[in-house]
């Protein structure tokens, strides 16, 4: 398609707002219209207007399903089976889509991956191969596996259909009484940063986009600070959602065009937000769930006065995560 950008001149640009507002219309509405309010305790204490997006009340407890769900729905009816890597909760969404639209999935996760999460997507029916100490040795597995097999394999963060779906988080933002200056997206593969600032930018075109990854994985941020894809040797982080140290070309690039700053938050720093969020909101969220309520302690000063939303992307916590949260 093409858009205007600021300057008034027509662009192009991969993701869709057409495509956002049709994902809005055929995503399984159990993903949809999750809670969206005002923190007020987190208000008062950081001196931030603080609105959460809480992305953990659903079948699958992230905000994964979607972009898989959206994903799925386009496929030709004479798809049959499916790979893909994950680190978990892109495995749950779609295994729970592969599963609605009677299509086979293999998914490939590290060895070290959660174990709820992987309990979790066997139960939708998908095989689950473990191998690779981390994401990216799985994904490497995964594609290798899908090419032997004759399969599509799909790649979260790659595909525009689910940057879209996940963009339909951005959609609903929009309807809050609220104008935002600002949004604190976790940032691993890409797909949710990309399709809620496609939609931003579209809707609300002076709302910042700050992306947060994790200082012990930030492939991503040197990327975009960078202009180019940046590999690192080791994304040794507690956050698996957002793991990631081989970026992909194509989120690299919406995040250039689409992105205004990107922060990094420690491992220490999550566990800390996790801790608040159960704490003061009754909310259990995983480490890169997190990650956005980390960056708003971080960037507090920089911020204050201004209202700002923060995405809580999952709550698949693991029982070390949990031994880490409650201290």
């Amino acid at each position: 398609m093409r858009l205007k950008d600021d300057t008034g001149k027509m662009s192009s640009h991969r993701l869709s707002v057409e495509r956002i507002e049709e994902a809005s219309r055929l995503i399984d509405p159990a993903f949809l219209n999750s809670p969206q309010f005002e923190a007020e305790s987190l208000s008062r204490r950081y001196g931030v207007r603080t609105y959460l997006k809480v992305e953990t009340v659903n079948p699958i407890r992230s905000f994964k399903g979607r972009g898989a769900d959206y994903f799925v729905a386009k496929l030709p009816a004479t798809m049959k089976r499916l790979a893909c890597a994950s680190a978990g909760n892109f495995g749950q969404g779609l295994g729970y889509a592969a599963r609605k639209y009677g299509i086979g999935l293999d998914v490939f996760a590290s060895v070290n991956a959660n174990p709820l999460k992987l309990e979790a997507i066997r139960a939708f029916g998908a095989c689950v191969h473990m191998t690779g100490h981390d994401f990216d040795a799985a994904k490497a597995a995964g594609r290798a596996y899908a090419a032997r097999e004759g399969i599509m394999f799909v790649e979260d963060g790659k595909e525009p259909e689910i940057s879209e779906g996940a963009g339909t988080i951005g959609l609903e933002l929009c309807r809050l009484s609220a104008r935002l200056d600002a949004v604190l997206i976790p940032l691993g593969n890409g797909a949710l940063i990309g399709g809620v600032a496609r939609w931003m930018r579209h809707a609300s075109p002076s709302t910042k986009i700050i992306g947060v990854c994790a200082a012990a994985a930030p492939s991503m941020e040197q990327s975009w600070n960078r202009r180019f894809v940046i590999e690192t040797a080791t994304a040794m982080t507690i956050a698996d959602g957002i793991g990631v140290r081989v970026p992909i070309p194509e989120a690299v690039d919406d995040t250039l065009t689409l992105v205004d700053q990107v922060v990094l938050v420690g491992d220490r720093a999550m566990v800390r937000a996790q801790n608040v969020a159960f704490r003061e909101l009754g909310l259990m969220v995983e480490s890169s769930g997190a990650a956005g309520l980390a960056a708003l302690r971080l960037c507090a000063s920089a911020l204050k006065g201004l209202s700002v939303a923060i995405v809580l992307t999952g709550g698949n916590v693991s029982a070390a995560d949990r031994k880490r949260m409650l201290f």
